[in-house]
Order: structure tokens, then sequence, then C-alpha cells
């Protein structure tokens, strides 16, 4: 069968039934569907099908499955490996948005993630609302950085996605519109390869309320992935984005599977593929890896 759908549920929570629930969603619009593969009991499983659009399939499954707390990704069953990873930080390797976390310390996180909220939903140009942003932190000791990132927590499954990508060979890009501060730390801590963001420019030892020109955002994003795809001398078929926000729709679209991850609203209506109850284990399991490979990758 040359397609297949993985379905990935919080771990314990992906029940026989619910892959009974796709076979005969499948079925009822004429496709085979094949026996499910687990990938992991009770969290992943892949079930392969044929004779029909990955779109009408995924589809019917999400109708089929209602509410349930399963997130369902489609595609071609050859080429699932991908072999180039560009990921966005914010809300998808990282829990917050750091930027907004940073300005709780000049007392304007209410204001600042406002402007986020929007800029990222689409709303707001990305480059504008960013130059908007940190103007408003002119004069934010520098020491705010530094307890930003003693709160910045990783995402559920960030070190296992790296980690086995990593270990089989896959090139990881860490790609954010946010600041290299916070990015080249995320990168080591994580083991990404490489890291590409914005700079924040300082006056001494306080925010100078300016960033660094040209400004990294949705083109630039895109641009990366291309790039880096080229000098790996791959075709973008073989490469995976992840990103939750509006500067990240181009890059998502031009991936061979781009993943909008508990994406705004915007972002998850457009991407092919999201994720919108799980960790980041679930783009392993989106392209076949079993428990035991992440196991393995980690040991």
């Amino acid at each position: 069968m040359d397609q297949v759908i993985t379905l990935i549920a919080p771990p314990g929570a992906l029940r026989p039934a619910f892959a009974g629930e796709t076979r005969a969603a499948l079925g009822a619009l004429g496709a085979q569907a094949g026996t499910p593969d687990w990938l992991a009991p009770g969290e992943a499983a892949d079930i392969p099908f044929a004779g029909l659009a990955a779109e009408q399939a995924l589809a019917a499954i999400r109708a089929a499955l209602g509410d349930a707390p399963v997130d369902a990704i489609a595609q071609p069953a050859e080429g699932r490996r991908k072999r180039l990873l560009i990921a966005d930080m914010d809300s998808t390797i990282v829990t917050t948005e750091t930027l907004d976390e940073l300005a709780a310390f000049a007392g304007l996180k209410e204001e600042i993630s406002a402007i986020t909220r929007r800029a990222m939903n689409g709303e707001l140009d990305f480059e504008g609302a960013l130059r908007e942003r940190v103007g408003m932190l002119k004069g934010l000791p520098v020491s705010a950085l530094e307890q930003t990132w003693a709160e910045t927590a990783l995402m559920d499954g960030a070190a296992e996605l790296v980690g086995t990508m990593r270990a089989n060979d896959a090139h990881c890009a860490l790609v954010s519109g946010g600041f290299t501060f916070f990015t080249s730390r995320v990168a080591d801590l994580v083991g990404f390869h490489e890291h590409h963001s914005n700079t924040l420019l300082l006056d001494g030892d306080r925010l100078a309320g300016k960033v660094g020109e040209p400004i990294l955002g949705r083109d630039a994003k895109l641009a990366t992935l291309k790039r880096l795809a080229a000098e790996l001398g791959l075709p973008l078929a073989a490469t995976m984005a992840v990103g939750d926000g509006a500067n990240d729709l181009a890059m998502l679209g031009a991936a061979g599977l781009g993943v909008a991850f508990k994406a705004k609203p915007v972002v998850a209506a457009s991407a092919r593929a999201r994720v919108d109850h799980c960790g980041l284990r679930a783009l392993l399991f989106a392209q076949g890896y079993r428990e035991h490979d992440i196991r393995a990758a980690m040991a």
C-alpha cells in the first residue's frame, strides 16, 4: 500500500478502538486499509492504506475520531524518513515565547504578548511587530536575559526528536524569529547542528531597543530550508519543518513534511500536517520511528 496514516496520542491514550475506527472510516470511502502496525503500544500506530488521497483520508479520520486526543498524519509511505530538520524555537522547541517572558521583567508581558499573538496569527507584519516589541524593552538590564533563560523549559520530546534524527544521520537546524542569546543555548542543550535567529542590540549592560538587521522572518526561514537542503544535496521531499506561527508557513509549505505544532489558528488551518495533542515525539512516529529506536538514540 502506497499511503500511511499515523495515529499518535499521549502515552497510554491510543486505544486499539481508535485504529479500528480509522480503518472503518477508510473502508467507508472505498479505500483498502491494512493491519495496524504499533510503533509504540498505547501511543502510536501506522495504518497503511491505498485507493484514497491523503487529504480525503485525513478529513474522514479526523471526523471519525471526533474530540479524541489523537493526532493523525497522512502521507506517502515512501520517503518518510527525513534527512533535514528545520525547527522553530518559541512555542515549538521551548514551551514559551521567550520575548514575552523577557518582557515580564519590564512589566510589559501582557502588552507585548498581545502583539506576539497577533503577529504569530498573521494579523501583523512580523518584522514590524518585532521591531515594535524590542523597542518597548529599551533600557532593560541584560541580566533579564539570563533570568529569562533560567525559566525557559524545553517542549516535551524536543531532545528525543533531535537526538533520534541526529543518530540516524539527519541534519538539524534551529531557525527562529527569536534571538541568538536563546537559540545558541537551546541548540547546545538539545543538540542542533546549527542555529539561526536575530540579534538583540545592546547599549552597555542594557538593551538598546533595537534588533540587528536584516530581520530573520518568514522569507528567511524558507530561504534557510532551501539553502541547507541544497548544501546537503537533498530534495525538499527529504526535509521536515516544524513551527507554530504565521512566519513558519512558507517553510512548512515547502518542506517534504511540514508540521504545524500546537499552532496558531491560521497555521493549523493551512498546514498539511498538524500536531495538536502530543509532544514532539509525534514527529518521530510520523517518520516511522519505533519506541525502541528512540530509546536506542537516547541511550
